[in-house]
């Protein structure tokens, strides 16, 4: 790919690089811990992850973390997996989240949001109750530290609080959203054996009410190690026969009690997709979180406590453990359950523009549909305070880049990021103080040693290669649920670079320090040798008016071969005819190589995704190749099974 030196798309002001947290902490970093005064961020990258000890020790000290405990050392085993960090510290993940609470009492800690677009606050004081009482009470139940404790919760104020409260007992928090069918559900929970549930009655999306108690009825069946069940009537409904109501837990004024628990003590277990088997239960730790999150929300997306930070996600989401964490920096956050594009696709612009949103989180596809559906955010609505707009979920096209500039704001902050649910946070991303090229994540985050590397471990500049990481994160997780002996961890992200993280992305790092993401290496199109990011393709093809969305597959054949499908999701009223063939084929043949350009083009009814909305390449590939649903897919982690069924036809048909 090119790397040569475009212009910027946006470039930060000399007063907001200086008024910047990064900027502050980069200073005082310097006369406290030797950290470089000048070289801005790409030296203080440098210096964070050559003098990883000291780097996290200072983000500690600026953050002014609360050890109840002294630890001895910063970083006892450098080790991964296995890395060791500040042991014999003790902490509490709640305690740090609810601290505004000293200082701003009335102020709102949460704003919360439903479909009628009308804020809700919820001030730090009564948060701070509510998960006082609430803990009280999850001790009387007998919840102890290490205990789980799980919530089949929307994006509500009641799973906020019931994160705190499991949190400041010392339990281990996991969730999934209510529109996770029973199964999907159980696959999750089953694994981690939790002793309380939280749970609705129902939801609503769409301008529909959902309910879903037969649901819960079939969790606590199947769920032998609950103690206690309780009920948030979100749709009005009576509490099920032996359930707890949930007024009656978080009615006392009672003032919280923090359970101070090793660094390393489990927080919350997290899923991945689990499209092709059970979804890892990943274990991150208190203090992991706790350190890797102030850095990220502090110092990356600059929030402190005059922010709103509004994230479109939902409970069954990293990104909603993410937006939590916003409190830990005095944010306010916005909590909004809902339907994305209800009553129209401009939803999430009016509810940013309502709620005085200061930094928009939502997704790529988000941004791309709004561009097709010729949304105007900055004529319809009054965005002013929005400062940045930031996407995940899948790499942001170029024209998604350009649109969010012309339709928001040409002085807009676009802060494209990457993470993973593996350590809840982002590899690289927004950084307040570097320009943003389009197309392009700004940089690595702080203290994350990100590389891209080829198949003999050589680090490249402008070419694709392996996303790694070779130092530990804090946030990295502690061990896998189930895996006594850490083989399926080792195995997840350390088999084919011994001691380095190896993510499954495809990435380009650029000469400027910044990033490209190109897609998942495990589904990886490899054409004569030339490897290519489906994330290319989409990005060229879903330009095209009369094409929804797409899904490209790279099949290896037995006799050698390799056979390359694009399949197409078309607009209402599009047909797949000579002229838009020939014009898919341009698109491509033109915009990325000949060698890009499909096999065949196949129309079908949708493509298939992950519940949290990942588009669907490996178990997709694996039907093509022959296997059975059974093998190449757990359809409890689909959001539409009956697609997949197109594919395992299509198989059959083609021998």
């Amino acid at each position: 790919m090119s790397t040569t030196n475009p212009s910027p798309l946006w470039q930060p002001t000399a007063e907001g690089v200086a008024q910047a947290q990064v900027t502050k902490f980069q200073t005082w970093a310097a006369e406290r811990h030797g950290a470089p005064a000048d070289g801005g961020y790409p030296a203080l990258h440098r210096w964070s992850v050559d003098d990883l000890d000291t780097f996290w020790k200072a983000v500690t000290e600026w953050f002014d973390v609360r050890f109840s405990t002294p630890y001895t050392r910063v970083l006892g085993d450098r080790a991964m997996p296995g890395a060791a960090w500040f042991p014999g510290g003790t902490l509490n993940y709640a305690e740090h989240a609810l601290r505004a609470a000293e200082t701003r009492a009335d102020e709102p800690a949460l704003l919360y949001v439903d479909e009628t677009h009308e804020p809700v606050p919820v001030t730090w004081s009564d948060l701070r109750r509510q998960v006082g009482s609430l803990a009280a009470e999850l001790r009387a139940l007998g919840v102890r530290p290490g205990d789980r404790v799980s919530g089949y919760l929307p994006n509500i104020p009641q799973a906020v609080v019931a994160l705190l409260a499991t949190a400041a007992v010392g339990g281990v928090w996991t969730s999934c959203a209510p529109d996770f069918g029973a199964r999907s559900v159980l696959d999750r929970f089953q694994q981690v054996e939790p002793v309380v549930l939280f749970a609705v009655d129902g939801y609503r999306y769409g301008g529909k009410q959902h309910d879903r108690r037969d649901t819960v009825a079939e969790l606590r069946r199947e769920l032998p190690t609950l103690r206690a069940v309780v009920h948030i009537p979100l749709l009005g409904t009576e509490a099920p026969e032996g359930a707890l109501e949930w007024s009656a837990l978080t009615s006392a004024d009672v003032e919280p009690v923090f359970e101070e628990v090793p660094f390393d003590h489990p927080l919350w277990v997290l899923y991945s997709s689990g499209t092709t088997g059970l979804p890892k239960a990943i274990v991150q730790s208190q203090g992991g979180i706790l350190v890797e999150h102030l850095k990220q929300l502090g110092l990356h997306c600059d929030l402190g406590p005059g922010d709103r930070f509004f994230w479109y996600t939902s409970t069954g989401w990293m990104m909603w453990n993410f937006l939590v964490s916003g409190l830990l920096t005095g944010t306010t956050i916005v909590l909004y359950d809902g339907s994305p594009g209800y009553p129209d696709t401009g939803a999430q612009w009016r509810i940013a523009e309502r709620t005085g949103a200061t930094l928009f989180g939502t997704s790529a596809a988000y941004v791309m549909a709004c561009r097709k559906a010729d949304v105007h955010p900055s004529r319809d609505f009054d965005l002013g305070r929005v400062r940045c707009v930031a996407t995940t979920g899948s790499p942001l096209p170029p024209d998604g880049f350009r649109w969010l500039h012309d339709e928001v704001r040409d002085d807009l902050w676009i802060a494209s990021v990457s993470g993973g649910t593996d350590v809840c946070s982002c590899f690289a991303g927004a950084v307040p103080t570097l320009p943003v090229y389009i197309g392009e994540l700004q940089a690595a985050g702080l203290g994350t040693d990100l590389q891209s590397w080829d198949a003999g471990g050589k680090p490249l500049t402008d070419e694709v290669g392996e996303l790694v990481v070779t130092n530990p994160m804090p946030s990295m997780p502690i061990r896998f649920w189930n895996d006594p002996d850490g083989s399926r961890y080792h195995d997840s992200y350390f088999d084919t670079y011994p001691g380095v993280w190896r993510h499954g992305d495809w990435i380009t790092i650029t000469s400027r320090g910044s990033v490209v993401i190109h897609g998942r290496s495990d589904s990886t199109l490899n054409r004569g040798g030339v490897r290519m990011g489906s994330a290319d393709i989409y990005e060229a093809v879903e330009r095209l008016p009369e094409i929804k969305e797409s899904l490209v597959i790279g099949v290896e054949q037995p006799d050698g071969g390799y056979w390359m499908p694009l399949f197409v999701h078309l607009a209402p009223g599009a047909a797949l005819d000579e002229d838009l063939l020939n014009r898919i084929k341009g698109t491509i043949r033109e915009q990325l190589s000949p060698r890009h350009v499909p096999d065949e083009v196949i129309e079908v009814p949708g493509v298939p995704h992950t519940l949290t909305g990942k588009r669907i390449e490996v178990p997709v590939k694996r039907l093509l190749q022959g296997a059975s649903m059974e093998k190449a897919v757990n359809v409890g982690s689909v959001d539409n099974v009956e697609l997949l069924r197109f594919y395992e036809k299509l198989a059959r048909e083609r021998g």
